[in-house]
């Protein structure tokens, strides 16, 4: 069921997206190229809505099947659900106006506590059988834990496929063991909210995948990536909470911690990556939501690796971090920690070895060596400045014919040719000077000034 679930998500969210990317067209929802981006020409940006409709479609499956009766007895689903359209709607609205950080906040607040008021709440922690006995402070932490989630992954969306692919990987061990831990704890009854909502997660990532990766026709933007930052907090949120208290201590106790554990394994890059940056811009005495050029896959890039390499590479570092966290509860720790020791290096060397610099393999268009890709000259690159009127007269005449003095007011482009001589030493005084040469029929009606005498 499942499965099932994951696969109706999947197929509705890839086959909505066309429709995402023509309403973020007629909406302007339009990322345009910006100093700290990567990508060359402006691509659509409302990717999340797909993402969101592909969840409530296969949400509303979900509520109509007898296997999964038992999660819809409260309204922790609906909760979920509803956050998700609040932040989905927000992220339209900064995707298409770039709302300032306040606001957005305050949106992320709104949504949060919505879910929390709706019962997705933080009670029980695994730790020395704390209990949360305030409900003010019950909501507080909910509504803190789910608005670093949702900021945890819009700070990583930086790269085609990179936000979308973390979670799903992520998503997919945190959902392998909600359902061993629903199997372990009622082998009646596999029906489980956070195993619902993780499938569901998981599959409209998927579904968004082939869209999104490099190079992409639409990004999921802020409504996207905020939209699966909350249900993957929601779904960590309804196994944490419920956490029996009376833990272990000890070696034996690790597993009991998993809860908390693993939502952080998953979450390892984006938490990572929001950290250091707010380190990085409090350190530069600027706002920690100020962009800059300095997150992990601009790092990546700067490192070598080509765009989808560097993606697939960071795919890599999540799998490391999610599996063994999920593994803890199959074996022990000894094992585990032997072998994702093995798995950490061969990720670094795949990160600092050769492979960013030889062979293609995941190679693009966009081949980097440590340099930041250009934007070209028709989406704002400077224009050309127009050849000189004194270079003009010293240099022989072009195989084409002069524009007249009536078309002159709208001087065009033009590459000088190869055996052309270097322009005349006035022509060059004037440029260091700053000066901008004028065309020669707009020169001769300008007033005559020192300039244009010499």
């Amino acid at each position: 069921m499942y499965l099932l679930l994951m696969l109706v998500a999947a197929a509705v969210t890839f086959l909505t997206t066309p429709f995402a990317r023509w309403v973020a067209l007629k909406s302007s929802a339009i990322s345009a190229v910006r100093s700290r981006d990567v990508h060359l020409v402006p691509t659509p940006r409302l990717g999340g809505l797909a993402m969101l409709i592909g969840i409530v479609v296969a949400v509303l499956l979900a509520s109509q099947m007898p296997f999964l009766s038992g999660v819809f007895v409260d309204r922790q689903a609906w909760g979920i659900v509803g956050g998700a359209a609040i932040v989905c709607a927000l992220g339209w609205a900064d995707d298409k106006w770039d709302l300032d950080w306040v606001t957005k906040l305050a949106g992320q607040v709104l949504a949060a506590g919505f879910m929390a008021l709706q019962g997705v709440q933080l009670i029980t922690m695994p730790i020395g059988g704390l209990t949360i006995t305030s409900s003010r402070t019950s909501l507080v932490v909910t509504v803190l834990v789910v608005v670093i989630a949702m900021n945890a992954v819009n700070f990583v969306d930086g790269l085609d496929g990179l936000a979308a692919g973390i979670i799903a990987i992520g998503g997919s061990a945190f959902f392998l063991y909600t359902y061993g831990l629903t199997q372990q704890a009622s082998p009646d009854d596999y029906a489980s909210l956070a195993s619902l909502m993780l499938a569901v997660m998981v599959g409209v990532c998927i579904g968004f995948l082939p869209h999104n990766f490099h190079p992409a026709s639409i990004f999921m933007g802020d409504a996207g990536s905020m939209l699966i930052g909350l249900v993957m907090a929601g779904a960590a949120i309804t196994v944490t909470g419920n956490v029996q208290p009376d833990v272990m201590t000890g070696a034996q106790a690790l597993p009991a911690f998993i809860p908390l554990l693993l939502p952080v394994a998953v979450l390892m890059l984006p938490l990572l990556d929001m950290g250091l940056a707010v380190i990085r811009r409090l350190a530069a005495g600027k706002s920690p939501m100020a962009p800059d050029r300095m997150h992990l896959h601009h790092r990546m890039l700067a490192l070598g690796h080509s765009h989808r390499r560097a993606v697939v590479i960071l795919y890599v570092w999540t799998a490391v971090f999610a599996f063994s966290a999920a593994a803890l509860i199959q074996w022990e720790w000894e094992i585990v920690l032997v072998w994702t020791t093995v798995f950490v290096v061969l990720a670094l060397l795949a990160t600092l070895g050769p492979l960013r610099h030889r062979g293609r393999f995941l190679d693009d268009d966009v081949a980097l060596s440590g340099q930041v890709p250009k934007v070209p000259a028709a989406v704002g690159a400077p224009t050309a400045v127009p050849q000189p009127a004194a270079a003009a007269q010293s240099a022989p005449a072009p195989s084409t014919p002069a524009p007249s003095a009536s078309t002159s007011s709208t001087p065009k482009r033009s590459t000088p040719a190869p055996s052309a001589p270097a322009p005349s030493t006035s022509a060059q005084s004037a440029t260091s000077r700053g000066t901008v040469p004028q065309p020669a029929a707009r020169r001769s009606a300008a007033p005559k000034t020192k300039e244009t005498v010499e």
